[in-house]
C-alpha cells in the first residue's frame, strides 16, 4: 500500500508509504491521498488528519520524475491539473483540520503538498524546498501561489528561482512551519495540538478555514469573514458555547 492510514481519537493519519523512493509523488501516491482526504471528508468519526511520510528520511522528496517524461504540455497541464483537483485543493478546503508533519525532505511537489496543508510542524532535520527549475520546470502542484502567501513575493521568487533548499529552522523563520521538534517527538506533537481544536466547535473550526482561505486585503475578504460570522449565530453550538460560557462550564459541542 503506497498510502496507509489509521484513525486514532478522531485523527486520521495518512501516511505516503515509499520510503525506499523517499515517498516521492506518482500516480497511484496521489489516487491513494485522493481516496484518503474523500474519507476525512466523509466520515463523522474523523475529526482531523495528520499527512506524513514513511521512515525518517523524507516526507515526501518530490514527485516520481520519471513520469514526466512521456509528457508534452498538453500532458504536463493534465497531470497538474489532476493533482490539484484530486488531492492538493481537496487539503486546502477540507472542512476538518489537515496538518503536516514534515520529517526529513519536503522538496518540489512534497513542499508544495505540506503548504496545502492547514499548518505545518517539521521535525529539526526536516529540509524544504521548490528545485524545479532544475528540470525545466516551475512547481505545478500550487508551489508558486501558496509559498508566495507564506513567504512573501521577493523570497518566494529567490527560492524558487534558484531552486535552493532551505532547513528547518529557516522555514520557521520565514512563516512556512509553526514550530520544530525533535523527529521522535513530533506526530505527539501535531496529535496534542489537534486535540486541543477536537475541544473547539467543528463548525466554526470549519468557517474559520473556510474565511482564511477567502484571506483578501480587500472589503471582498472582510465581508465573506462576516458573512460565516453571521452562520455561526444559526448553529447549537454557538448556544451552548455561550451557555457554558455564562454557566461557568466547559462546552460540549455537537457539530450542529
Amino acid at each position: 500500500m503506497e498510502v496507509v492510514t489509521a484513525l486514532e481519537n478522531g485523527i486520521y493519519t495518512i501516511t505516503i508509504n515509499r520510503p525506499d523512493k523517499l515517498n516521492a509523488l506518482n500516480r497511484d501516491v496521489i489516487n491513494g491521498l485522493s481516496e484518503a482526504l474523500n474519507e476525512v471528508y466523509n466520515n463523522p468519526d474523523i475529526k482531523s488528519a495528520i499527512l506524513t511520510g514513511a521512515g525518517n528520511k523524507a516526507f515526501v522528496a518530490g514527485a516520481d520524475i520519471s513520469e514526466f517524461t512521456e509528457l508534452d504540455a498538453a500532458g504536463g497541464e493534465e497531470l497538474a491539473r489532476r493533482g490539484q483537483q484530486l488531492v492538493f485543493d481537496k487539503i486546502e478546503n477540507s472542512p476538518k483540520p489537515i496538518v503536516a508533519a514534515v520529517n526529513g525532505y519536503a522538496l518540489g511537489g512534497g513542499c508544495e503538498l505540506a503548504l496545502a496543508c492547514h499548518f505545518i510542524i517539521a521535525s529539526d532535520n526536516a529540509r524544504f524546498g521548490q528545485p524545479e527549475v532544475n528540470l525545466g520546470l516551475i512547481p505545478g502542484y500550487g508551489g508558486t501561489q501558496r509559498l508566495t502567501q507564506a513567504v512573501g513575493k521577493g523570497r518566494a521568487m529567490q527560492l524558487i528561482m534558484t531552486g535552493e533548499t532551505f532547513a528547518a529552522q529557516q522555514a520557521m523563520e520565514y512563516g512556512v512551519v509553526n514550530e520544530v521538534v525533535a523527529p521522535d517527538a513530533l506526530l505527539e506533537k501535531v496529535k496534542n495540538i489537534l486535540l486541543v481544536i477536537h475541544s473547539k466547535a467543528p463548525l466554526a473550526i470549519a468557517k474559520v478555514i473556510e474565511s482564511i482561505n477567502h484571506f483578501d486585503h480587500t472589503h471582498k475578504g472582510y465581508d465573506f469573514e462576516i458573512k460565516k460570522f453571521g452562520e455561526c449565530f444559526g448553529t447549537e453550538d454557538k448556544k451552548e458555547g455561550a451557555a457554558a460560557f455564562l454557566e461557568k462550564r466547559k462546552p460540549v459541542f455537537k457539530g450542529r
